[in-house]
């Protein structure tokens, strides 16, 4: 355990948990405010289903690149709130960037930018739980963090639905300006929390002078840990389904008349359950294994959510089944933190957590492209049965990565 968790003790939360948990809120409500507008932004821009599956794509692209090198970086920093800031001044940036794009070429840029900062503002938070926390409690405290970022899902698209009404056409692109500016404006208002976590945070100590670091760990050495390989891709099938239901929910309820508010209180339902679950966690964990819960997580989000683009299931079973999905999805991804960091040695966690950002977002630029390569003759619904199945392999592939014995 060593100096991680000298500051919890006798059941106390750490002093930077709350804070760090209203980042996560505000920077994913932000991120989850501008990532549906980019899906209404591209049809006000005359864009198409295959367009949608790239400009999301791209918003995967600048972190594909610098994943692995930042989780290196955030294994030597001794403190972590400047790269927390300058995550949520990307995030802000992008999202500005935006609200002034008049050709779909630019709005991928633009989404490129908010990618990278969106990965800035994980990358600390993760860094934060997985160097202070003890070894028991990483679960905890990543459900907690995971949990913050499902409310940012659940106030994102509520704010979708208030802030665009009912608009079409022009009036959509003119709505959509104005929307993000405000998630803008959201994206900084987190900006003085991370002093308070600065300040709560000790300073990892300074190494001798002429002491030589310790090693690090290649990323083959990483891949060779038992279970590393399957965390990656069942985190990266979760994941990357999130990003296919947000970018196409909007267009199956565009072709079936749904309004964007009607859109906005569906993907809220799916995030609010979300959070139940992993709030849930410690629960489930005395009922099954972290590896059992992984598995359920990605096969029985893929059955569920598999209905809602069926024909004549209508709003209230699209609402059923996205609350059913939603809670099996939200079981898996803190699970995948905390197995990816008790599998690797200490000073190795940021770089494995790295790793699977990595494999995150070569999942948000694959799986949402071939969608789009998809749509383009099946339709959103072909994109989104395409992610059911990418969920159906990560749940055979941790079924065969799992221990024998529970735990």
């Amino acid at each position: 355990m060593g100096s991680r968790g000298r500051q919890v003790r006798e059941g106390r939360s750490p002093r930077w948990l709350l804070p760090l948990l209203a980042v996560g809120v505000l920077a994913q409500t932000a991120l989850h405010l501008s990532r549906p507008l980019v899906t209404y932004r591209v049809i006000g821009l005359g864009g198409d289903a295959f367009a949608v599956g790239l400009v999301t794509a791209a918003f995967a692209v600048l972190p594909l690149v610098v994943a692995l090198p930042l989780g290196r970086l955030t294994d030597r920093l001794r403190g972590l709130g400047l790269l927390l800031a300058g995550g949520l001044l990307f995030s802000a940036g992008g999202t500005l960037l935006m609200s002034t794009t008049g050709s779909l070429a630019a709005l991928a840029a633009s989404s490129a930018v908010l990618g990278l900062g969106q990965l800035v503002v994980m990358f600390a938070g993760q860094g934060v739980i997985a160097r202070w926390s003890d070894d028991d409690q990483l679960d905890r405290f990543f459900g907690f963090f995971t949990a913050a970022v499902a409310v940012g899902q659940l106030f994102g698209p509520l704010l979708v639905g208030a802030l665009l009404g009912d608009a079409a056409g022009a009036d959509l692109v003119a709505a959509s300006r104005t929307a993000f500016w405000v998630a803008a404006g959201i994206a900084l208002l987190p900006l003085p929390l991370v002093v308070l976590i600065a300040l709560r945070t000790p300073r990892a100590p300074r190494r001798p002078a002429g002491a030589a670091p310790p090693p690090v760990e290649s990323t083959a050495q990483l891949l060779r840990h038992r279970g590393v390989g399957a965390g990656m891709f069942a985190s990266l099938a979760l994941l990357s389904t999130v990003d296919i239901l947000t970018a196409y929910l909007p267009l199956i309820g565009e072709r079936r008349g749904i309004s964007p508010a009607v859109v906005g209180v569906l993907l809220g339902l799916r995030a609010a359950a979300t959070i139940s679950s992993r709030l849930l966690l410690g629960v489930m964990l005395r009922w099954r294994s972290r590896e059992q819960l992984i598995v359920l997580s990605a096969a029985g989000s893929a059955v569920v959510l598999a209905v809602v683009p069926v024909a004549g299931i209508g709003v209230g079973g699209m609402a059923a089944a996205l609350v059913v999905g939603g809670f099996l999805l939200g079981v898996g991804q803190p699970l995948t933190m905390s197995s990816l960091a008790l599998a690797v040695p200490d000073n190795a966690r940021s770089s494995v957590l790295g790793l699977r950002m990595v494999a995150n977002r070569v999942g948000q630029v694959a799986v949402p492209g071939l969608a789009g390569v998809v749509a383009a003759s099946a339709g959103a619904a072909g994109a989104w049965w395409l992610s059911c199945a990418v969920l159906g392999v990560a749940a055979l592939v941790s079924r065969r990565a799992a221990p024998s014995s529970p735990g």
